[in-house]
């Protein structure tokens, strides 16, 4: 039986989607068997994150309306063993597939995954309680802005009256120099202020948009990945081992680098 995990964040643009691939990635690497969903239905982009847009023949929508049989809809990524897209349609009518359609959806691929994780819309209407209606666990996806924070802050007060067996927090884009100085939150302080523990810090790298545009999601070297690596081993091993992202500042050589990086 499947770990349902449905990624959300309130807010658009916090990277949401660019952590469903790359926790999927990290962990189907690393033998699991692995189901990401777009549950943005109408503005799904994961199939182009994890570079099998080209692949899709059936979606969702197929799947549901008996166009088409499970499997056949599933993709799987060319480059990650384990690692299967179930794509939305971006022209399709959101509110045509019912939450107990998705339930359903669910319920039947459960057994043949280790993890499915679901890539829910932003905000809080009829999408997000789609999405998250299946799940057994969620992931909170925040950066460290008031706009950010506060939005995550509604959504895990939401994702409190479901039954869940855990609501996990990552903490994307952070940068460790703006820490020291006093210009951004630390992790400790954003996880104090939402209530919930964090399973990930991930930094600030351009590398991972490059891998973004590019399709190649879990298939290049950055620190952001490494970072990943991280949030994937603590959900096998339910540890909470995080990137420290003030590390690479401190010392002379740490004061040099933060120096070279405002400059």
């Amino acid at each position: 039986m499947a770990r349902v995990i449905v990624v959300t964040s309130g807010k658009g643009g916090v990277g949401k989607t660019t952590c469903t691939a790359s926790i999927g990635a990290m962990l189907a690497f690393r033998g699991k068997r692995v189901l990401l969903i777009d549950g943005d239905i109408g503005l799904n982009n994961l199939d182009v994150l994890v570079g099998i847009d080209d692949k899709v023949v059936y979606d969702m929508a197929d799947v549901i309306s008996g166009r088409c049989r499970i499997k056949q809809a599933l993709v799987s990524s060319p480059d990650i063993p384990n690692m299967y897209v179930l794509p939305s349609q971006n022209a399709y009518n959101s509110d045509s597939i019912s939450m107990k359609d998705f339930r359903g959806l669910i319920t039947k691929l459960s057994d043949g995954f280790d993890f499915i994780f679901i890539d829910s819309p932003a905000g809080i209407d009829k999408g997000f309680h789609r999405a998250v209606s299946p799940s057994t666990e969620a992931l909170v996806v925040a950066t460290p802005n008031v706009s950010s924070l506060r939005d995550a802050d509604k959504v895990i007060s939401i994702l409190h009256n479901y039954k869940l067996n855990g609501i996990n927090l990552i903490v994307n884009r952070i940068r460790g120099d703006m820490i020291i100085n006093g210009e951004m939150m630390s992790v400790l302080e954003i996880s104090k202020l939402l209530g919930v523990s964090p399973i990930g810090v991930i930094p600030e790298d351009d590398k991972i948009h490059i891998f973004s545009e590019l399709g190649k999601i879990g298939r290049g070297e950055c620190l952001a990945m490494r970072s990943f690596e991280c949030v994937a081993d603590n959900f096998i091993t339910g540890r909470r081992r995080l990137y420290d992202p003030t590390a690479q500042y401190r010392g002379m050589v740490g004061k040099l680098k933060m120096m070279l990086k405002r400059a």
